[in-house]
């Protein structure tokens, strides 16, 4: 009897005690669940403070800027940060406006050596013969070759190369809005402005060499057709003193008689092929370098030399140069590609060259086009 009561008891017990573990463990599981629907709250919480964070920080940016996220490791644990850094959108190549060459079809032309300029001509200096054309009796505008003639019309009027020039408000282009390192009130001599105008092509400095003409700058344009038409150059006409402007035009074949007359003055041909040149304004030293690169490359022997470029003349390009022994006139107008003038240069010498001199004669009509 007494062990038939203890055995009851031992269940009661027993269920009893597993009646309080099934509940310990209900309550763990709830309390489990609990704390990981809180800890989802918690997540869901955050991210929408993110979000509306992120979209504050979006709606605070400009065009020029952009939110970009980061993870990084901060004691060993990995944080979300967001960063605004500058953003440059990928703004469609445009093609090129046409050139005044290209709107009179004059890109239509092919030529036996794949010139990319489509105005050439190759002129014996000494004899001048044609040795190669293309288009060259077109006239076009010539850009800063202009600046050859502003040369030979300021050593030809013998003013005094010494003299102080200013920059003045008058010289700063606002045609092109190009821009130069000659600021307003800036004083050098006639003699560097001239240098700096052949050499680096320098509009200011070309500008002011045309204001400081007898009679200011109406008179030296004057002063430059006038050289022109003296020189045979008649489909050749000059509105500035700097080739800003399109309406500056000449022809190839005017142009090799500028190139020609130019040579003549050794400070023209000097100053043209210098490689670089220093230029003290007062403050810090300005350093200049010739906008053709050829004239640094000792395999060629360039006597005188004149880049150009604006929009409607394309690339242009003339040289003196001795070519196997023979002073050679090269002119290129409209040229595609910042190397391309060059790079037809090139050509062109690379044909003279493996071209024997007593067929050079005989052979030259291969080159023409008209």
């Amino acid at each position: 009897m007494a062990k038939s009561a203890l055995g009851i008891l031992f269940s009661i017990l027993f269920i009893c005690l597993a009646a309080s573990n099934a509940t310990a463990a209900n309550e763990a599981g709830t309390t489990a669940r609990s704390k990981k629907t809180v800890a989802k709250k918690h997540a869901v919480k955050r991210k929408a403070v993110t979000r509306k964070r992120v979209a504050r920080a979006n709606a605070s940016l400009d065009s020029r800027e952009k939110l970009v996220k980061r993870v990084v490791l901060v004691r060993g644990k990995r944080k979300v940060m967001y960063q605004r850094v500058a953003y440059r959108p990928v703004i469609p190549a445009v093609p090129p406006a046409p050139t005044a060459g290209d709107l009179a079809g004059l890109n239509s032309t092919r030529d036996p050596l794949d010139l990319k300029s489509n105005v050439a001509l190759v002129v014996d200096q000494t004899s001048s013969e044609v040795l190669f054309e293309k288009n060259a009796g077109v006239a076009l505008p010539i850009a800063s070759i202009t600046k050859l003639m502003t040369a030979l019309v300021v050593i030809e009027s013998h003013q005094n190369m010494d003299e102080i020039l200013e920059i003045s408000e008058e010289d700063v282009d606002r045609l092109k809005n190009s821009g130069s390192r000659l600021k307003v009130g800036t004083q050098l001599s006639r003699a560097t402005m001239l240098h700096l105008a052949l050499m680096s092509s320098e509009n200011r400095a070309a500008s002011a060499l045309g204001r400081y003409y007898p009679g200011g700058l109406p008179a030296f344009v004057a002063g430059m057709n006038a050289k022109a038409r003296s020189l045979g150059m008649l489909d050749t006409r000059f509105v500035d003193s700097n080739g800003l402007s399109s309406s500056n035009v000449a022809s190839a074949r005017d142009l090799a008689k500028l190139v020609t007359a130019a040579q003549r003055y050794p400070v023209l041909c000097q100053y043209s092929t210098d490689t670089e040149y220093v230029v003290e304004t007062g403050g810090r030293p300005l350093h200049y370098k010739n906008t053709n690169h050829l004239v640094s490359n000792p395999a060629w022997e360039i006597g005188l030399q004149k880049t150009g470029y604006i929009s409607e003349a394309g690339r242009c390009l003339v040289m003196q140069a001795m070519i196997e022994g023979r002073a050679v006139v090269m002119i290129f107008l409209d040229s595609k590609g910042k190397q391309s003038r060059l790079a037809d240069a090139s050509r062109i010498r690379k044909w003279l060259e493996a071209l024997k001199p007593q067929t050079m004669s005989k052979n030259r009509l291969a080159g023409k086009v008209s």
